[in-house]
């Protein structure tokens, strides 16, 4: 070997560097796991040791199992305070239930004879409450237009089904009847409550994780539905053993109830169009000043002098923004400054037949008519109108509506103006609008009358 090549051998050797061991950290459930692989190729494992203190792994054990995966990024705003109440909601309702069920079998007796128990089965249970469940089961289009709305009642229906179970007792005689009348209300109930529960769940879904948030969720009033139905056991046991007692407990559970299922409600932040929510939007987005700028701008068609540009707009609202302002009680109440909309109404009724060629032509190719009234502005889709069609609608409506109180225009003139001004800004608000988290490819109007040419 020439002297040469022992240099370069002197130079390779160096850059020999020990194998450094193949390693990783997986953490599931709070643990972390540190993973090897040892010279002679097998695998091993090892538990991180977990230097936080012990009242945050409880938390962070809780989470894990009651919340979505990534918590708090994975859902969307108000989830939390959703939970908290709805977790209230099942203590108390599991409570009131275990009230419910002792008053049964006081007033059915607790030994009744076969045919007594056919007879009560096949009432409070196969008859009432699947009486119940069926006729709630044809309302499943007004309850997609307003969840929240639904869900109370659903609640209300429920307690009023148990209240009269708690009840029984005073009246045995006719025990069968007043049972089977709240079971028909429990029937319904439950239909409402199932029927409003994905499209609640939908609004906090965030990162597709649908699936997740419903069975977090389910979780959670596992978990409460049993603590509740301890503690109903003891105040039956106690407090509750006498008519007296549930007559005080089961009205205090039931406001409990009730008043969680509305908080839980104004906590969700539902991001479909409805007839209400379209007008909130549209309000809270035409806050347009019609000045003197305006009326040369737009009449006379002279200069803007003042920089005053006609279509100044608020600001678009969020359904975070939205949903501590939305009438849960009375839905359809009519929003001034959105147009006094109502949607809806049959195209017969909605539109003079006179009228209808001229409307028409106001709203060349539009998938809706608008017939101003005297009190209210008659909305009527096309069947396959989407919510964009509405929201064009609502704007026009809401315009119209406007510049009726500044100027004495005639209908159609000031329908044709409105219209045109809707067509100016159109795109940017819809833009915004998407933006925001809205959904805009459907229009959920409940039972509301459409018509196709």
């Amino acid at each position: 070997m020439n002297l040469l090549d022992k240099i370069k051998m002197q130079k390779k050797e160096p850059d020999k560097t020990p194998e450094i061991p193949v390693y990783w950290i997986e953490t599931s459930d709070s643990v972390s796991r540190h993973f090897q692989f040892e010279p002679d190729g097998q695998l091993s494992m090892k538990v991180v040791d977990d230097a936080r203190p012990v009242y945050r792994r409880v938390v962070e054990s809780f989470l894990n199992k009651f919340f979505p995966s990534g918590y708090p990024y994975s859902v969307n705003e108000g989830y939390l305070r959703y939970t908290q109440f709805r977790a209230l909601q099942h203590f108390s309702s599991a409570a009131l239930s275990v009230l419910s069920t002792q008053s049964l079998l006081f007033a059915a007796g607790l030994r009744p004879t076969p045919a007594q128990a056919t007879a009560v089965s096949w009432i409070l249970k196969d008859g009432m409450q699947h009486a119940g469940k069926l006729i709630c089961s044809n309302l499943g289009a007004r309850m997609d237009s307003e969840p929240k709305c639904w869900r109370i009642l659903a609640d209300v229906l429920y307690d009023l089904g148990t209240g009269l179970e708690v009840l029984s007792p005073l009246c045995p005689h006719l025990f069968l009847e007043v049972a089977g009348l709240g079971n028909f209300a429990k029937g319904m109930a439950v239909v409402a409550a199932r029927a409003t529960r994905l499209p609640i769940y939908s609004s906090f879904a965030k990162e597709g994780n649908l699936s997740d948030l419903f069975a977090k969720g389910e979780a959670i009033s596992t978990l409460f539905n049993v603590l509740g139905l301890g503690v109903g056991i003891q105040l039956a046991s106690t407090v509750c053993s006498s008519m007296q007692g549930k007559f005080v407990a089961g009205p205090l559970l039931s406001i409990v109830h009730v008043y969680c299922v509305i908080e839980e409600m104004r906590a969700t932040p539902v991001n479909t169009l409805n007839p209400q929510r379209t007008a909130m939007v549209v309000a809270d987005f035409v806050k347009v000043c019609f000045t003197f700028q305006h009326v040369l701008l737009f009449y006379f068609h002279l200069p803007n002098f003042f920089n005053c540009h006609p279509t100044q707009t608020g600001k678009i609202s969020s359904p975070a923004d939205l949903r501590y302002h939305e009438d849960l009680l009375f839905p359809g109440r009519l929003i001034e400054e959105a147009g006094n909309v109502k949607v809806g109404q049959a195209l017969h009724r909605a539109v003079r037949p006179s009228k209808l060629r001229e409307l028409k032509e106001i709203f060349p190719g539009e998938k809706f008519i608008l017939s101003p009234g005297n009190k209210w502005t008659d909305l009527v889709l096309e069947q396959n109108a989407s919510g964009e069609d509405a929201l064009r609608a609502w704007l026009v409506a809401a315009y119209a509506s406007s510049m009726k109180k500044s100027y004495h225009e005639s209908t159609s003139v000031t329908l044709q103006d409105a219209y045109e001004k809707m067509n100016s800004v159109f795109d940017p608000f819809l833009s915004e609008l998407q933006a925001k988290g809205w959904h805009t490819d459907r229009f959920l109007d409940g039972t509301g009358s459409r018509f196709s040419w």
